[in-house]
């Protein structure tokens, strides 16, 4: 019979192989680095956390910009604004994924990201670089799927975060600077069509997320 060799050996003293922690439920758990294990920072019930702070300065920032486009329109000020603002998205998610996620950042992501895409969309509709149709589907779409999530989420369906949901936040954010770029305010054929685009990934990502609830609706009644 082979020597099964010595047993596997954890950085952290009292973590149990599969990341589980004796400390509890909501003590930081850990991270496998190879054949290492790191332990990650913030356990899921943290709320004081760097990305959460930078999730909180990208609320801050949103109506900043949104004063300056309603007062000035489009310009490299807002634009640089609203640039950096879409900029910290990936490093609020890059810190969590490396500290430890937790359930208010969870939360507080996805608002962060409604609320820049939305606020700045209705202003620039306002100020007449967009038109109020293609915002309207992009707002309700918006707004109707954080309260389907909510309504699944108490009757025990957990629907599973799309990677094309990030491709349509990132679209949309890429309409977004278009209009606020100077030099493009005179194209509106080329504003128009980003803004569709946007809608159009919007409500697939949409249409995705109520197949996918529903498949977990049925899976769990055993259908």
């Amino acid at each position: 019979m082979t020597d099964p060799g010595p047993a596997p050996v954890f950085d952290v003293p009292g973590e149990r192989p599969g990341g589980r922690s004796d400390a509890g439920s909501d003590a930081p758990s850990v991270t496998p680095i190879g054949d290492r294990v790191r332990q990650l920072t913030f356990g899921p019930s943290a709320l004081v956390t760097p990305a959460n702070g930078i999730t909180v300065a990208r609320l801050l920032a949103t109506p900043v910009v949104v004063v300056m486009v309603a007062m000035h329109g489009a310009g490299w000020a807002p634009f640089a604004v609203a640039f950096t603002i879409g900029a910290t998205d990936g490093v609020d998610g890059w810190l969590a994924r490396r500290q430890g996620t937790t359930r208010s950042g969870a939360f507080l992501d996805p608002l962060a990201d409604k609320a820049v895409v939305l606020s700045l969309l209705f202003v620039l509709a306002a100020k007449g670089e967009f038109s109020w149709l293609p915002v309207s589907l992009i707002a309700l779409r918006e707004v109707g799927m954080s309260v389907y999530r909510v309504v699944a989420g108490r009757r025990g369906i957990s629907i599973p975060a799309r990677t094309s949901a990030k491709w349509k936040t990132l679209v949309q954010g890429i309409a977004i600077l278009l209009a606020l770029t100077p030099s493009l305010v005179s194209h509106p054929v080329v504003l128009t069509a980003a803004v569709w685009v946007a809608v159009a990934l919007t409500l697939v990502t949409g249409v995705q997320y109520l197949l996918d609830g529903r498949r977990v609706a049925r899976s769990q009644r055993g259908v």
